[in-house]
């Protein structure tokens, strides 16, 4: 396929040209391509336009018209006004931009406006526009002015340079030969076009620079949408083929041995959802190609069981198994936990971290080497080349968003290489999880064992302070530990808010000076922590003040109040997270909000305030805040990767396709044809460092 036409420069374009190209260059329009993906920004329905005539004061109005007069009216306040008289075949109606005289140097009598936002009389009647559009230059054609009923009038993203009339004007000479050009990069066939209820790609374009209605620009945008979606999860399956079929895995024997026994043992039933997402690991670990799952899961799901059962399967045909964790203290905790479930069975558990002495150290080195230890916990310090397991089956790595993917990758890249599972206890949506980890296959634990406490939720006034502060000393006075986190470790002349380490003098010598606190940041040393965190866990300390460093934090059952301060600073799933650190016991258990609440700060507090349930905190997030950057660090907004698509509302055609690319890799893994290469180079070069980690070039 011949790309020279679309790809030709936009200066080539019908009525561009060598200098109103260099200012289209400045808005990133450098190709003819570049112009056919210039989508509009908002779609204007025709029908609601009303004629002038009709505009009563007290509406919220839109209205089309010619500017008859124009000119910049200053006030006695020093304010100066720019005013338009519009004009249609109805009548007349002025409208007014105060502040901004500016506008009498950009529009001309003549030019035809889209004008909307409230009527209000002054001098009679007057509309103060939220948003305009410039349809046409009086004296370059009409563009619309007449307009039929039912039109829909696009606005492009525009600039001073390359005004909206002059991009309408760039569309209307050359959408057609831009149509028949885009039309050679088809690549679904009809009859899966007709499945998934898509337009080809003229059809979708037209759709979106021509749309006949608002459900035609939207079944435009969908199969744009689909496109995104599409090739994110080509590069994906390829990367998930090359891990689990071009390197096949261990064929894992289920003996029972130890997984029944375990089971026998529980003083509780399997849920639902632990026991579905059991019969897809062992589906996996029993058959030729190598797992690379990922368990997500709610906070207190029940994962670390999950795990375990997965590792004495491994155990179970002579193979080793290993859980990797953030931090020693989580090791630790995982280790002691796992001992506990095992103890009557013939398994040992072994532990490797860095803060073993050199004797320990030792001995669990050897254990490892020597097979002896069948399940082994640890930290980064089991990534290291000094390492050596006698027979790894099995890779389970804890809060994989902790660990690079070099790093995840460290103890996977062995021969034979072992089964992957990751697990993750930041709940995301399934759409997210999908765009992000397309590449593993996908387990969901939705539900929670039964007999857990719901923890309490209450939102509080800063001026409710005291009370809240009286309620934590009677917890305390009752037996029970508490949290207090804060956003700041030092306080900010930039920002007004409370920190951890001023609330700690502050709560130790006037608030709370009979109990017993705790400060615990991310600027203190790993001793610090831990030595904190220990005191925390043994009881010694009634009260920690700290960050969200305590986010991943160890289970303590005891801990049953989380005051977060300044809960507005906060995401959603943080706070969920957050809130997660309570509720471990028996316990009833509560998390109290201090906050400023207001704008959208109102409705993540109240979302998080009604609901336990992660996957809907986490659905909420995603409503409000957007994606962010999918593969960097900006936690918010729109990712340059989806620009059509929108994760909130297009998860039936993600699993589409998903199901699309994945069965077209296993059929071809080497798949690359030319209508794929430029969507797949813009891909690959964002997933880069995760294609070079797996092999993918």
């Amino acid at each position: 396929m011949d790309f020279s036409l679309l790809d030709k420069p936009v200066q080539f374009l019908k009525g561009v040209g060598p200098r109103r190209s260099e200012s289209l260059h400045r808005m990133g329009l450098v190709t003819a391509r570049d112009v056919l993906f210039h989508l509009p920004r908002r779609y204007d329905d025709a029908s609601t336009v009303q004629s002038i005539a009709d505009v009563q004061v007290g509406q919220d109005a839109t209205v089309r018209g010619r500017v008859r007069t124009k000119g910049v009216i200053p006030t006695r306040a020093g304010l100066r006004i720019f005013q338009a008289v519009l004009e249609d075949d109805s009548g007349r109606i002025t409208v007014a931009w105060p502040g901004q005289p500016w506008l009498d140097r950009k529009l001309r009598e003549g030019d035809v406006l889209l004008v909307a936002g409230p009527v209000r009389f002054f001098h009679g009647r007057q509309i103060q526009p939220r948003e305009f559009t410039l349809m046409g230059r009086g004296a370059d054609g009409d563009s619309g002015a007449d307009a039929p009923e039912g039109t829909i009038f696009v606005a492009y993203p525009a600039s001073d340079e390359v005004p909206q009339w002059v991009l309408r004007g760039v569309f209307e000479k050359n959408l057609d030969e831009l149509l028949e050009l885009v039309g050679g990069e088809e690549y679904l066939p009809d009859e899966e076009r007709e499945r998934l209820g898509l337009p080809d790609l003229p059809t979708a374009f037209r759709s979106l620079h021509r749309p006949a209605s608002l459900a035609d620009a939207e079944s435009g945008r969908r199969r744009l949408a689909f496109d995104e979606l599409f090739f994110l999860q080509l590069v994906q399956a390829q990367l998930r083929h090359r891990q689990t079929r071009e390197r096949p895995g261990i064929t894992f024997e289920r003996t029972n041995a130890l997984i029944r026994p375990l089971h026998e043992s529980l003083p509780f039933e399997l849920t639902h959802a632990q026991a579905a997402v059991l019969r897809e690991i062992s589906g996996d670990m029993t058959s030729d190609r190598r797992m690379n799952r990922m368990l997500q899961g709610d906070v207190g799901a029940g994962k670390t069981l999950v795990a375990l059962f997965a590792m004495l399967l491994a155990a179970e045909g002579g193979w080793q198994a290993v859980l990797l964790a953030p931090t020693e203290l989580l090791a630790e905790q995982h280790a002691r936990k796992l001992t506990a479930l095992t103890a009557e069975l013939p398994i040992e558990v072994g532990l490797l971290t860095g803060g073993l002495a050199t004797a320990e150290r030792r001995d669990a080195l050897a254990r490892i080497a020597d097979g002896s230890a069948h399940l082994v916990v640890g930290t980064h310090a089991l990534l290291q080349e000094s390492v050596d397991f006698a027979r790894l089956g099995l890779v389970v790595v804890d809060e994989q968003h902790r660990f690079g993917v070099r790093q995840r990758m460290a103890l996977a890249d062995r021969d034979p290489p072992p089964d992957v599972l990751v697990m993750s206890a930041t709940p995301i949506p399934r759409s997210l999880a999908l765009t992000l980890y397309g590449d593993l296959d996908l387990s969901v634990l939705d539900e929670l064992p039964p007999g857990r406490q719901p923890i309490q939720t209450f939102l509080r006034f800063p001026r409710s302070r005291d009370e809240v502060y009286r309620f934590v000393d009677d917890q305390i006075a009752k037996g029970r530990q508490a949290y207090v986190v804060y956003p700041l470790v030092e306080e900010s002349e930039k920002l007004d808010l409370r920190a951890a380490t001023q609330e700690f003098e502050r709560l130790s010598s006037e608030v709370l000076p009979h109990r017993r606190l705790g400060l615990l940041h991310g600027r203190l040393s790993s001793d610090e922590k831990d030595a904190t965190m220990r005191a925390f866990l043994e009881g010694d300390l009634d009260l920690l003040v700290a960050t969200s460093v305590i986010e991943v934090g160890i289970d303590v059952a005891n801990a049953t109040v989380m005051v977060i301060e300044h809960a507005e600073r906060f995401g959603l799933s943080q706070l969920h997270q957050l809130r997660g650190r309570v509720g471990r016991g028996a316990e009833e258990s509560f998390c109290l909000l201090v906050a400023e609440v207001g704008g959208d700060a109102a409705e993540r507090l109240k979302v998080f305030r009604d609901t336990l349930d992660g996957f809907e905190i986490a659905r909420a997030d995603l409503r409000i805040r957007g994606q962010g950057d999918l593969f960097g660090a900006q936690q918010h907004g729109k990712d340059p990767v989806l620009r059509f698509a929108d994760l909130t509302r297009d998860e039936g055609i993600l699993l589409e396709a998903q199901r699309l690319a994945r069965r077209l890799i296993d059929v071809d893994p080497d798949l690359v044809s030319p209508s794929h290469m430029r969507v797949r180079a813009v891909l690959e070069a964002r997933f880069a460092e995760r294609l070079k980690m797996f092999g993918v070039g």
